[in-house]
Protein backbone atom coordinates (compact mmCIF):
# COMPACT_ATOMS: atom_id res chain seq x y z
CA UNK A 1 0.00 0.00 0.00
CA UNK A 2 1.25 3.46 -0.88
CA UNK A 3 2.00 6.16 1.65
CA UNK A 4 0.76 9.71 2.05
CA UNK A 5 4.22 10.96 1.00
CA UNK A 6 3.93 9.12 -2.33
CA UNK A 7 0.54 10.72 -3.01
CA UNK A 8 1.83 14.19 -2.12
CA UNK A 9 4.82 13.74 -4.43
CA UNK A 10 2.40 13.20 -7.33
CA UNK A 11 0.39 16.37 -6.56
CA UNK A 12 1.22 20.04 -7.05
CA UNK A 13 2.99 21.31 -3.92
CA UNK A 14 0.73 24.34 -3.42
CA UNK A 15 -0.99 24.68 -0.05
CA UNK A 16 -4.00 26.97 -0.16
CA UNK A 17 -4.92 28.63 3.13
CA UNK A 18 -6.66 31.57 4.70
CA UNK A 19 -6.45 33.36 8.04
CA UNK A 20 -9.12 32.86 10.71
CA UNK A 21 -10.15 36.52 10.71
CA UNK A 22 -10.69 36.75 6.95
CA UNK A 23 -14.30 37.07 5.80
CA UNK A 24 -16.01 33.91 4.59
CA UNK A 25 -16.57 35.51 1.18
CA UNK A 26 -12.79 35.59 0.67
CA UNK A 27 -12.55 31.89 1.54
CA UNK A 28 -15.26 31.15 -1.00
CA UNK A 29 -13.44 33.16 -3.66
CA UNK A 30 -10.21 31.24 -3.09
CA UNK A 31 -11.99 27.90 -3.22
CA UNK A 32 -13.79 28.87 -6.42
CA UNK A 33 -10.63 30.19 -8.10
CA UNK A 34 -8.77 26.97 -7.41
CA UNK A 35 -11.79 24.67 -7.81
CA UNK A 36 -11.28 23.07 -4.41
CA UNK A 37 -13.72 22.25 -1.63
CA UNK A 38 -11.77 23.36 1.44
CA UNK A 39 -9.04 25.67 2.72
CA UNK A 40 -6.66 25.25 5.59
CA UNK A 41 -7.05 27.95 8.22
CA UNK A 42 -3.60 29.08 9.32
CA UNK A 43 -2.40 31.51 11.95
CA UNK A 44 1.19 32.06 10.90
CA UNK A 45 2.71 28.60 10.50
CA UNK A 46 0.11 26.97 12.79
CA UNK A 47 -2.88 25.00 11.50
CA UNK A 48 -5.89 26.18 13.50
CA UNK A 49 -8.72 24.72 11.43
CA UNK A 50 -10.19 23.90 8.07
CA UNK A 51 -13.09 25.61 6.30
CA UNK A 52 -15.10 23.80 3.65
CA UNK A 53 -18.06 24.28 1.38
CA UNK A 54 -19.96 22.09 3.85
CA UNK A 55 -19.12 24.48 6.72
CA UNK A 56 -20.33 27.38 4.60
CA UNK A 57 -23.62 25.70 3.74
CA UNK A 58 -24.35 24.63 7.30
CA UNK A 59 -23.12 27.62 9.25
CA UNK A 60 -23.76 30.56 6.94
CA UNK A 61 -26.39 29.81 4.31
CA UNK A 62 -28.72 27.71 6.45
CA UNK A 63 -28.46 30.13 9.36
CA UNK A 64 -29.16 33.20 7.22
CA UNK A 65 -25.82 34.85 7.94
CA UNK A 66 -23.91 37.17 5.59
CA UNK A 67 -20.75 35.85 3.91
CA UNK A 68 -19.06 39.26 3.89
CA UNK A 69 -19.62 39.88 7.61
CA UNK A 70 -18.79 36.45 9.02
CA UNK A 71 -15.15 35.67 9.84
CA UNK A 72 -13.80 32.25 8.88
CA UNK A 73 -13.06 31.61 12.58
CA UNK A 74 -16.80 31.43 13.33
CA UNK A 75 -17.57 28.69 10.82
CA UNK A 76 -14.34 26.68 10.48
CA UNK A 77 -13.87 23.20 11.86
CA UNK A 78 -11.32 23.64 14.63
CA UNK A 79 -10.87 19.96 15.53
CA UNK A 80 -8.95 18.88 12.43
CA UNK A 81 -7.89 15.28 11.95
CA UNK A 82 -4.40 15.18 10.41
CA UNK A 83 -2.11 12.49 9.02
CA UNK A 84 1.64 12.08 8.64
CA UNK A 85 3.60 11.50 5.42
CA UNK A 86 4.44 7.99 6.59
CA UNK A 87 0.79 6.96 7.05
CA UNK A 88 -0.67 4.51 4.56
CA UNK A 89 -3.42 5.25 2.08
CA UNK A 90 -5.38 2.45 3.75
CA UNK A 91 -5.18 4.26 7.11
CA UNK A 92 -6.33 7.52 5.51
CA UNK A 93 -9.27 5.82 3.76
CA UNK A 94 -10.31 4.36 7.10
CA UNK A 95 -10.26 7.84 8.67
CA UNK A 96 -12.28 9.55 5.95
CA UNK A 97 -14.89 6.80 5.80
CA UNK A 98 -15.23 6.28 9.56
CA UNK A 99 -15.33 9.99 10.41
CA UNK A 100 -17.10 11.17 7.23
CA UNK A 101 -14.50 13.80 6.43
CA UNK A 102 -13.33 14.91 3.00
CA UNK A 103 -9.92 16.52 3.55
CA UNK A 104 -6.87 15.44 5.55
CA UNK A 105 -4.11 17.95 6.21
CA UNK A 106 -0.67 16.33 6.25
CA UNK A 107 1.71 17.41 9.02
CA UNK A 108 5.41 16.59 9.13
CA UNK A 109 7.04 17.61 12.38
CA UNK A 110 4.16 19.98 13.12
CA UNK A 111 4.50 21.73 9.72
CA UNK A 112 1.77 21.50 7.08
CA UNK A 113 3.20 19.82 3.97
CA UNK A 114 0.01 19.15 2.01
CA UNK A 115 -3.63 18.14 1.98
CA UNK A 116 -5.24 14.94 0.72
CA UNK A 117 -8.84 14.85 -0.40
CA UNK A 118 -11.07 11.83 -0.46
CA UNK A 119 -10.74 12.00 -4.25
CA UNK A 120 -6.95 11.63 -4.00
CA UNK A 121 -7.40 8.58 -1.80
CA UNK A 122 -10.05 6.92 -3.96
CA UNK A 123 -7.87 7.42 -7.04
CA UNK A 124 -4.89 5.83 -5.26
CA UNK A 125 -6.95 2.81 -4.16
CA UNK A 126 -8.34 2.31 -7.67
CA UNK A 127 -4.87 2.57 -9.23
CA UNK A 128 -3.51 0.02 -6.78
CA UNK A 129 -6.39 -2.38 -7.49
CA UNK A 130 -5.77 -1.96 -11.24
CA UNK A 131 -2.09 -2.79 -10.78
CA UNK A 132 -3.04 -5.95 -8.89
CA UNK A 133 -5.49 -6.96 -11.63
CA UNK A 134 -2.85 -6.34 -14.30
CA UNK A 135 -0.37 -8.53 -12.42
CA UNK A 136 -2.93 -11.31 -12.05
CA UNK A 137 -3.79 -11.14 -15.74
CA UNK A 138 -0.10 -11.42 -16.68
CA UNK A 139 0.28 -14.38 -14.32
CA UNK A 140 -2.77 -16.15 -15.76
CA UNK A 141 -1.63 -15.48 -19.34
CA UNK A 142 1.86 -16.89 -18.74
Amino acid sequence: MRTVRQLLDAKPAEIVSIGPDAPVIEALRRMAEREIGALLVMEGPELVGIVSERDYARKVVLQGRASKDTPVREIMTAQVRTVAPTDSVEHCMQLVTDRRIRHLPVLDGGRVVGVLSIGDLVKAVIEEQQQTLDQLQRYIAS
